[in-house]
């Protein structure tokens, strides 16, 4: 009975850490600012439209042929102010043309799925903790309490070792295999949906947090696809599971610059010699969550590739909170106490998910929010923040009313929950996040692909389409990404949910439960 009250009490503490403060009710007028700042970046071009209609309406105004064959003989008459005129249009022509950003487009990306050998049920897990001999016995029920309450299924995968013989040691070689598995499985795939060469790709990103061998992971997959000697390479690290869109703006900002290109994003985490071993509890909850994953992505700028594109990219939105030493801190790859290694979670790291996800919408809303939204909001907004009437009650925008799909780190139970909650989501939005959590885990950075993935299984993208995506990381980060749909997408051919989409969704309630995670 002492036992059962001592793992009660952890997980009353626990819990009341889960909760994301509700960041609407005190929001930030400088990041508010910084989005109304990107939005009207482009405010040249829309003050060019008043020129444009006066020039149309004094043309209509002309009407008659004789009216403009007389313009046109005095024109004809006045050579210089002709050339004069042609020049200048020549010109402001090019430098708006020069200037445009080019636009990003995605072509296709693929998830990785692993053998059905490296599925793990909660008993394969329960199995290999105790068999292990690494876990005390509250460890071990603490992990089976947070495995349940979770919001993972069944048949998640994990890495090979896991049922090798008890008491193995993963080695370097058992990691490398692992990440060669999931790089490689998912760009062959996404090189055989998109027809892309490998000597196509000018430019390779790389994110895997926690396993950064030498020659790198960006280095293997150059060598085992040949890809050609002066593609721009990178190979991020320790960026945790918002490095995926941060690979995504990095790979915007190579094609913004170079012409006619293609670049390719892998996304992963290796977990083979991340597996914690001890009995800190901060650090068994990654044991409990985390599992196999990976996805390729495929961009370009290539004009032509337009009409077979399936999405483009509008905007991504960074937020970076490691100036804070609690924000910095919350998320940590360290040694317990026995110097065994393992990432431990802070009791704050669901409050400083809420600042930083409060910091991300506020710079987001003004570029995606419809007017009426924003209107709504700043009036609100001033009269809390300005005019200090406290009786008026913080608005809410409807980002449903800027999203058809909602694509959300599965980092938990927990954070889905909150997360929800605050941006007043349906349960049909929530739907990707909740359902790539159950059947596949924390993927880490990949996992939002995942949840693409299955708004494409279930034929749910429709031209014009706009989707969110929006991860977690440590640092502590807060990233978006907004993509819109080129065309109506049908079921692919190809895609991690096939196999199993008659069984979703499926009914949560079984895991009704806060996770103590």
């Amino acid at each position: 009975m002492a036992g059962d009250d001592s793992c009660k009490s952890v997980a009353i503490r626990i819990q009341q850490h889960l909760v994301i403060p509700d960041f609407l009710q005190s929001v930030s007028l400088k990041y508010v600012k910084l989005g109304y700042h990107y939005a009207l970046k482009h405010f040249m071009y829309l003050a060019l439209l008043p020129l444009l209609v006066a020039a149309a309406a004094e043309i209509g105004r002309v009407g008659r042929r004789e009216h403009i064959w007389l313009l046109w003989e005095s024109l004809h008459l006045n050579l210089i102010n002709v050339l004069f005129c042609s020049a200048a249009f020549v010109f402001l022509a090019t430098v708006y043309f020069m200037a445009r950003p080019r636009r990003v487009y995605l072509l296709d990306f693929a998830c990785y799925k692993p053998d059905d050998k490296y599925k793990c049920s909660m008993e394969v897990l329960e199995d290999f903790a105790a068999k292990s001999g690494k876990f005390n016995d509250a460890s071990l029920e603490f992990q089976k309490k947070v495995v349940w309450r979770s919001g993972l299924g069944p048949e998640t995968y994990v890495p090979a070792f896991v049922f090798d013989e008890p008491g193995t040691q993963p080695s370097m070689r058992q990691a490398r295999r692992e990440a060669e598995q999931v790089m490689f499985g998912a760009i062959d795939e996404v090189l055989d949906k998109t027809h892309v060469k490998p000597k196509d790709i000018g430019m390779l990103i790389v994110n895997c947090s926690l396993f950064n061998p030498t020659p790198s992971l960006s280095a293997m997959i150059v060598n085992h696809y040949k890809l050609r000697g002066n593609i721009k390479s990178f190979n991020l690290a320790g960026m945790g599971c918002s490095a995926g869109l941060i690979s995504v703006e990095l790979a915007k900002d190579l094609l913004r610059v170079h012409p006619n290109s293609c670049a390719l994003i892998v996304s992963t985490e290796n977990i083979t010699q991340n597996w914690y071993v001890g009995n800190d509890r901060s650090m068994l909850v990654t044991n409990c969550l985390f599992r196999i994953g990976g996805a390729a992505i495929l961009l370009t700028n290539r004009t032509r590739d337009r009409h077979r594109a399936k999405y483009e990219l509008v905007h991504s939105v960074r937020t970076h909170k490691g100036a804070d030493d609690k924000s910095f801190g919350c998320v940590e790859q360290r040694e317990d106490e026995l110097g065994l290694r393992g990432v431990s979670l802070s009791k704050n790291l669901m409050a400083v998910a809420g600042e930083a996800l409060k910091t991300n919408i506020s710079t987001l809303g003004p570029l995606v929010l419809p007017i009426s939204e924003q209107a709504i909001f700043v009036a609100h907004l001033v009269a809390r923040r300005i005019l200090h009437m406290k009786h008026v009650k913080p608005y809410i925008p409807d980002f449903k009313l800027a999203f058809e799909h909602f694509c959300i780190h599965a980092g938990g139970r927990g954070v889905l929950d909150e997360i929800q909650k605050n941006l007043q989501l349906g349960s049909w939005h929530m739907e990707p996040a909740r359902m790539t959590l159950h059947r596949f885990g924390n993927t880490s950075s990949s996992s939002l692909w995942y949840e693409l993935a299955y708004s494409e299984a279930k034929e749910r993208i429709r031209r014009g389409d706009r989707v969110w995506q929006i991860a977690f990381g440590s640092g502590f980060k807060c990233n978006s990404v907004v993509w819109k749909a080129t065309r109506n997408l049908d079921k692919p051919y190809r895609n991690p949910w096939l196999d199993c989409l008659h069984r979703y969704p499926v009914d949560m309630s079984a895991h009704a439960s806060p996770s103590p995670s």
